[in-house]
């Protein structure tokens, strides 16, 4: 006579375990990817080292929007680019 006790056995809680953990992993994979594909206004600098660059487009920004006028932006892009070529 068969008897189901409702007992899944050893291999239902492996099953049971493993798409529990591949259920949350995707979930969270695809929060992480939703979070840096907005996350810094999706403004990327490819093939610019780390910091280069980003200076200089918010001092574009201020000139664009007309906090600073273009005596001032050249004074400071001169400065900024002064800046990057010293050694270091």
């Amino acid at each position: 006579m068969m008897y189901w006790g409702g007992d899944m056995g050893g291999w239902g809680y492996v099953l049971m375990v493993l798409s529990f953990v591949l259920f949350w992993g995707a979930i969270i994979t695809a929060i992480v990817f939703f979070a840096r594909s907005t996350g810094a206004g999706g403004r990327r600098h490819e093939g610019v080292a780390p910091g280069h660059g980003i200076a200089e487009d918010l001092l574009a920004e201020r000139f664009a929007r007309g906090e600073i006028d273009e005596n001032e932006y050249t004074a400071r892009l001169a400065v900024l680019r002064r800046g990057r070529a010293a050694p270091r």
